[in-house]
């Protein structure tokens, strides 16, 4: 079996979780492999993302290293047996991979929560407002590129808003909502776009005002929070200059769930919000 080239955020995460039961059960990947039968180079492999294994192997592991947790093994089973292909894998090689992975990682999710200090969420961008973004970097992007990349978020957005819709709640910094992205009619198009998907029932979209002050995460300037089936499987992605960062351990996990807690108690109620936005969009 050749190893896979660039493992997906999803087998990462399988074979993180893996790597964190064997050490829960005190063994080595040595002796891990004896007990499999194989190589102790397969379980690093696995470990790492880079080999997939089939459910059966992935049952004989949960089994010698005794995990108790019958919920976690069945979220596992249903990531075994290779890399699932997705509508994101049309854009493989086109775009930036920290993208896809978001994707993947939205597919998977039962629930998202985010917060946004100075930019609207992906999720309800216009086109317009989304190609304002991506022709901003310096140098200019590639004008395939920009329209890949705007293409590519569009078609995110069925997570949110298509036949099988999971529940979003989003905190969004009025520093965001005032920001005039392409000039005010773009803002003015994606301020009443983004007011009408808060009306959706799976929709939650509470606004930060510049009077709360201070609180958690200001200093980020995006954050994603993904629920997975089995809350083992949660991770957070951020924004960076360099591309997209993710955690996933339990601590850090802990630590994000809080502190997004903290960051809904400042922010304005759903209705309070609701007004605030259309406020902003009759001074436009």
């Amino acid at each position: 079996m050749a190893p896979r080239q660039s493992p997906t955020i999803l087998q990462r995460r399988f074979g993180t979780e893996l790597r964190r039961l064997r050490e829960a059960a005190g063994m080595s990947a040595s002796e891990a492999a004896e007990h499999l039968g194989t190589d102790r180079t397969v379980i690093s492999n696995v470990e790492a993302g880079r080999f997939g294994i089939s459910e059966e192997r992935l049952r004989r592991l949960a089994s010698i290293y005794e995990c108790n947790d019958p919920a976690l093994i069945e979220t596992l089973a249903g990531l075994t047996g290779g890399r699932k292909t997705g509508w994101w894998d049309e854009y493989r090689g086109k775009i930036p991979p920290g993208f896809l992975d978001v994707s993947a990682l939205e597919d998977y999710a039962v629930r998202l929560r985010t917060v946004q200090i100075a930019h609207l969420p992906g999720l309800f961008h216009t086109e317009d407002h989304a190609r304002a973004i991506f022709e901003l970097p310096e140098p200019p992007l590639p004008r395939l590129e920009v329209e890949l990349r705007v293409a590519h978020r569009m078609a995110r957005q069925t997570v949110v808003a298509g036949e099988n819709a999971i529940p979003y709640v989003g905190v969004v910094h009025e520093a965001a909502i005032r920001m005039q992205l392409g000039g005010r009619s773009i803002a003015r198009a994606q301020l009443q776009h983004l007011l009408e998907a808060s009306e959706w029932p799976n929709v939650t979209l509470r606004v930060i005002p510049f009077t709360a002050g201070g609180f958690p995460l200001l200093g980020d300037s995006s954050v994603l929070y993904v629920e997975a089936p089995n809350r083992h499987l949660d991770t957070v992605q951020m924004d960076s200059p360099t591309g997209a960062i993710f955690f996933d351990s339990p601590t850090q996990l802990a630590h994000f769930r809080a502190r997004l807690d903290l960051v809904e108690q400042v922010a304005l109620t759903a209705p309070q919000s609701k007004d605030f936005i259309s406020t902003v969009i009759k001074e436009l």
